[in-house]
């Protein structure tokens, strides 16, 4: 099996250090509800950990919550609520979106909040070592005195001073970046040996990742916006800390989330939430379209691709429910697709090629169906495969009932559009609720709406 890292740019044959394979994931900053961008990487991931594990491996898997940080204090200033409200709210809504995108829970979800006495140790040795210095109550690490430093991004100093905006107030040099944070009035704090403050955001993975899974692991992931300097920075301080090379065996990052030829982001204001998505489309839907491309390559976000994806997956649920024929007869040998599967998935994870194998198998299934050729083991193969990729290939959900009081509301403001002779509008109220798989049959006695079979 190869894996491309970003470390070496290139694919290399994966070996992990022990039995269990040690995995750390970035985790989200809990200010808000979760994307289809957060979606992409943690389903990402969460085939990278099935697989591992259908290859016979056990994994250990770590992901943090960032629960302290600028945008969770400015959040709970506008919510009038505490920073730990905002990140429980939001904590409880991530799990909620994953469990429904059907993504497999970590082993530890570390709080950065739960984790400062693990993080001062840190960033006491640092200071013993001289790699770190005190200002005026923060802890900054010496960049430069990490002399693998942009090994990483593939970038010198001096390309990353010209292209970054640096704030150098208290600060020895432009790059050097804060451990500790010093308390700012009416902001939460900890006491600590350079006074009450907080953790600054790379140190708490180091931290995490040391306590969690040891001075070296095998897998670190995260998106691509992730490498600088956020991943750059966990290097220099991991590798200072424990003198231990490399702190990372493999890094994985995925490609970014795009819509309209732009990174999905809250700042850009071009965000589709995994709610909203889920209302629209199966989970099976949307682990298809993060799959369809790989995972390094940007993905554009298109409904138009969605629902022919949700089309598509009904044929894998058709060879899944044909009753071919179980007896003495010809039997479809699903062998050679398992083997093309693996194949694909060995070359870094090639989810697109995978898939590709999946429709291959389930139109030979629902050939042969008709050709009452025995199809019970390719059928057991190819639940089995897609169970790899995370897909249930379970009929579409039922919108939830908050979804069903809103159509409802919609269909009654159309009712009354309708006795406005307001026809225009409730038109395209119908086509709405149509293109949302909800079709309206005018009775009588009301307006009945109904699920599209």
């Amino acid at each position: 099996m190869k894996i491309f890292n970003t470390l070496s740019g290139q694919k290399e044959d994966f070996h992990p250090q022990k039995e269990v394979v040690t995995m750390y994931v970035c985790g989200i900053t809990t200010y808000d509800e979760c994307h289809i961008g957060h979606a992409m990487s943690y389903i990402v991931f969460d085939v990278i950990k099935r697989y591992l594990k259908f290859k016979g491996y056990k994994v250990k898997h770590v992901q943090n919550f960032t629960d302290i940080d600028d945008k969770v204090i400015e959040r709970a200033r506008q919510l009038g609520i505490s920073p730990s409200e905002v990140s429980h709210k939001y904590i409880d809504h991530y799990f909620v979106d994953m469990d429904a995108l059907n993504i497999e829970r970590a082993d530890f979800y570390p709080k950065a909040t739960e984790e400062i006495p693990q993080i001062i140790e840190v960033i006491r040795g640092l200071l013993v070592k001289g790699n770190a210095y005190e200002s005026e109550g923060s802890v900054y690490f010496r960049v430069r005195s990490f002399p693998g430093y942009g090994k990483l991004s593939h970038r010198n100093l001096a390309e990353m001073i010209s292209k970054e905006s640096i704030y150098m107030e208290k600060k020895e040099y432009p790059l050097d970046f804060a451990l500790w944070k010093a308390a700012k009035p009416g902001e939460p704090f900890w006491e600590s040996p350079w006074g009450r403050g907080r953790p600054g955001w790379h140190i708490e993975c180091s931290a995490i990742a040391l306590k969690y899974l040891g001075a070296s692991i095998d897998i670190h992931g995260g998106g691509q916006d992730l490498i600088f300097p956020h991943h750059e920075n966990e290097i220099a301080q991991s590798e200072t800390f424990t003198g231990e090379f490399p702190f990372v065996q493999y890094w994985i990052h995925n490609g970014l989330m795009q819509r309209d030829k732009q990174k999905m982001s809250k700042s850009i204001g071009n965000l589709v939430r995994v709610e909203d998505m889920l209302n629209r489309f199966s989970a099976d839907a949307v682990r298809f379209f993060v799959l369809s491309s790989h995972y390094r390559s940007p993905l554009v976000y298109s409904e138009e691709a969605l629902n022919a994806i949700e089309r598509g997956t009904e044929r894998l649920r058709l060879a899944l429910s044909q009753k071919g024929g179980g007896g003495e007869g010809a039997t479809l040998n699903p062998k050679p697709f398992e083997r093309k599967f693996v194949e694909a998935m060995d070359d870094d994870f090639n989810t697109a090629q995978a898939i590709a194998v999946l429709y291959e198998l389930a139109k030979e299934i629902n050939q042969g169906a008709t050709e009452e050729v025995n199809i019970i083991e390719a059928q057991g193969t190819l639940l089995k495969l897609a169970g790899v990729l995370g897909l249930t290939l379970e009929e579409k959900r039922k919108p939830p009932l908050d979804a069903e009081a809103l159509i409802n509301l919609l269909v009654s403001v159309r009712d009354n559009l309708r006795q406005a002779q307001q026809w225009q509008l409730a038109d395209k109220i119908r086509r709405g609720l149509a293109e949302l798989g909800i079709t309206l049959e005018d009775a009588p006695q009301g307006t009945i709406w109904k699920h599209k079979r």
